[in-house]
């Protein structure tokens, strides 16, 4: 065991033992509050230059599990309570060390995960660095941001996914901002044949394939530093079915005309309540992001969903752009299904329905 810091942008300092990589580590630190799924977490493109601190206090009991995995890891370092050292789960490949140790991510645990997590709901979210000793001077850590988020982790080829049991019944397009596995994996289960496309696709090359719709995916980092993609985006809208999810969300109001801000500490867990603003209930849902639509910038879109903690805008629809989108997952695996009837409603717009 190898004792080792984290330290905070404000100076703080937190002693714990090192486990993972070997390596120094600047990162942002953001916490995520879901009690289940660490492998979709580790695996989810969101996390790209960032260090996620897990606030459940025992991570790695379940191994790693492939088949689990949301994407290639991306997080910057990895900090927990307890880390389990003998997984118990009969579809486990290996344990949570050894798959940070493949992937160059240092990780520290032995930390006190709920102080930190006090300190970031209070001051927000904060650079952090991971380390060996402490260093005299944190300016490298202060100035550390993330930026070129979306071009680390998108593909960087189309690649076409038949759909499950036959021919298909639709064609989409899925814009890869930083995607999950598992939207391909939906749309593929209502008969869809996906063609992922790299974020740098022009809206021509996607128009061109004659999509029956255009999925906008998850992804890391500043809404507004993807100029390219929101131009693509205004080329796209009206011109065919279109739901985007997260990072699709943000883009997508930015191309109409909106406006995006950060949070103060974000969402990030699988228990965020969402209510539905055009009827009676509220969804538990999963979510990744640090930024939010300022839903009055928004002048043609409509708010369908907020979050029931904060009022933030969770849902907007475009009347008379054929499109919709949500600032949460309702593909979410790691996490409550509650809102998977959103694809259904995506392939009812495909069909010709609803608008």
């Amino acid at each position: 065991m190898k004792t080792g810091y984290l330290v905070l942008a404000d100076g703080q300092v937190f002693q714990g033992l090192r486990f993972g990589a070997e390596a120094d580590t600047v990162g942002e630190l953001v916490f995520t509050t879901g009690m289940c799924g660490y492998v979709e977490t580790l695996t989810d493109p969101s996390y790209a230059g960032q260090i996620v601190l897990q606030t459940y206090p025992l991570i790695g009991n379940c191994g790693i599990i492939p088949e689990d995995f949301e994407g290639d890891c991306h997080v910057r370092g990895y900090v927990v309570r307890e880390r389990c050292d003998h997984p118990s789960n009969f579809r486990s490949k290996g344990d949570l060390d050894g798959f940070l140790k493949e992937r160059g991510v240092p990780g520290l645990y032995g930390v006190d995960t709920r102080q930190l997590t006090r300190i970031l709901r209070e001051s927000g979210v904060m650079n952090a660095l991971i380390c060996d000793q402490v260093p005299p001077d944190l300016s490298v850590l202060r100035s550390y941001s993330v930026s070129g988020a979306v071009e680390a982790v998108t593909r960087k080829e189309a690649a076409v996914f038949p759909p499950e049991g036959g021919n298909p019944r639709f064609r989409v397009a899925l814009l890869d901002y930083g995607a999950k596995r598992n939207i391909t994996q939906e749309l593929r289960k209502r008969g869809c044949e996906v063609t992922v496309f790299p974020a740098s696709t022009a809206a021509e090359t996607v128009l061109a394939m004659k999509p029956d719709g255009v999925m906008l995916s998850n992804g890391p980092g500043d809404p507004a530093e993807n100029v390219y993609q929101i131009a693509q985006i205004q080329k796209l809208l009206g011109k065919v079915p279109l739901f985007g999810i997260c990072l699709g969300h943000q883009l997508t109001a930015l191309a109409a005309g909106g406006k995006t801000y950060k949070l103060k500490y974000g969402h990030r867990g699988v228990n965020q309540p969402v209510r539905d603003l055009g009827g009676p209930r509220t969804y538990i849902t999963s979510q990744n992001h640090g930024y939010a639509v300022d839903a009055g910038s928004v002048k043609c879109g409509r708010v369908s969903f907020a979050n029931a903690n904060d009022g933030t805008c969770e849902g907007l629809d475009y009347p008379g752009l054929r499109a919709f989108t949500v600032q949460f997952h309702p593909e979410a695996r790691g996490g409550p299904r509650d809102t998977a009837f959103l694809f259904d409603r995506f392939v009812e717009w495909m069909k010709g329905g609803e608008r």
